[in-house]
């Protein structure tokens, strides 16, 4: 009976305890709130306007004006090069020289042949006149004076014959002095002095002629229409090499005939003066056209663009701090920057870097401050 009173007071107590303890935690979780999220940081640039050019891209490829693989005329031993590898060489400019002396005997004996028979065709021709008076006065027969005027006539075509063979024996031995037949610059020689060449065997030397020079590129079938339109009123086209802040600038001379069925694509070249010698023959470069400018364009960064299920699109900040998805239509993209045609306006707060940790409402956070 003692032991039964005492445990009924400590039984009282340990539930007086538990349910305090219950009351307690309830008080606590209530009293605790959910945490903040953080604003998300961003880098931003506002929407600007700008004059924008429209241009038409590709890689092209340079290629000389004009080439010429210099071969010998005649066989024989070259006996002086008289240019460096590599040298701009004028037109007319003395290059290689064969050695001369063969032809110029050929020429020699030629000249010789020549005056013989001129001799022996004047003589046979004065024989003949007077052969004639006399078969008029009837000394002679007809028969004789027809001998002498075939002889005189035969002679005569030997001259000429031999005339001809002077005028060649002239020309070979001009094909001793191998000139330049255009302003150029040269490339490396395949043949050295003390070699012996054959006729129009192997090229001695190239020249290409480099200014000006061809740029040759393709574009696109689509733009066909607006370069026929224009090509007729000298269509300037830019050439810039990579790496190189300055643009050759030249002119689009040459559409080609057809558009290319396996590619798409039409063929056009561009004339450059190449004052400089800025381009090469065989470099690749970049080539723009520019079509029209586009006045008072609203352009973003080309990276504040996104492109989504609905179509491309762009984080707008907005003055609370928070960010909106604005559809946008956009145009041309140039150096790093697009023209928005519809969705936002000269002065609005997009998003450029970032975007991945955006959702719409969301906080955020600019980084370096607000943008200019």
């Amino acid at each position: 009976m003692h032991i039964l009173s005492l445990a009924r007071p400590f039984s009282k107590i340990l539930l007086l305890v538990l349910l305090s303890a219950s009351l307690g935690a309830g008080c606590s979780k209530e009293s605790e709130k959910p945490k903040a999220k953080a604003p998300a940081p961003v880098t931003v640039a506002r929407a600007s306007q700008k004059d924008v050019p429209i241009e038409l891209r590709a890689i092209g490829n340079v290629e000389p004006y004009a080439t010429v693989a210099l071969k010998s005329r005649v066989a024989g031993m070259i006996t002086g090069v008289q240019f460096k590898e590599g040298d701009d060489v004028a037109k007319g400019a003395l290059l290689f020289t064969v050695d001369p002396r063969p032809f110029q005997a050929q020429l020699a004996q030629a000249q010789a042949n020549l005056a013989r028979d001129t001799a022996s065709a004047n003589n046979a021709k004065e024989q003949a006149k007077r052969y004639a008076s006399l078969w008029q006065e009837g000394i002679v027969t007809r028969e004789q004076y027809d001998q002498l005027q075939a002889t005189a006539d035969s002679l005569s075509a030997s001259v000429a014959s031999l005339r001809a063979a002077v005028d060649n024996a002239k020309l070979q031995l001009d094909y001793c002095f191998i000139r330049s037949p255009m302003s150029g610059r040269t490339g490396g020689l395949t043949t050295h002095a003390g070699n012996l060449v054959k006729e129009n065997d192997t090229a001695l030397v190239t020249i290409n002629q480099i200014t000006p020079l061809y740029v040759t590129f393709s574009l696109p079938e689509k733009d066909l229409a607006a370069i026929k339109v224009r090509i007729g009123g000298k269509l300037p086209v830019q050439a810039r090499v990579a790496g190189s802040a300055v643009a050759e600038q030249g002119t689009v001379t040459f559409l080609d005939n057809g558009v290319d069925p396996a590619t798409g694509t039409i063929k056009v070249k561009g004339t450059f003066a190449n004052a400089r010698k800025t381009l090469w023959p065989g470099q690749f470069v970049n080539v723009s056209i520019t079509l029209d400018t586009r006045k008072g364009a609203t352009v973003v960064p080309t990276r504040a663009v996104q492109t989504g299920q609905q179509g491309e699109f762009v984080y707008v900040v907005k003055p609370d701090a928070t960010a909106e998805v604005r559809p946008v239509s956009t145009g041309p993209s140039l150096d790093g920057v697009t023209v928005i045609e519809k969705g936002l306006s000269p002065g609005d707060t997009v998003v450029t870097d970032g975007q991945v940790k955006l959702v719409p409402g969301a906080k955020v956070a600019v980084k370096g401050g607000a943008p200019s």
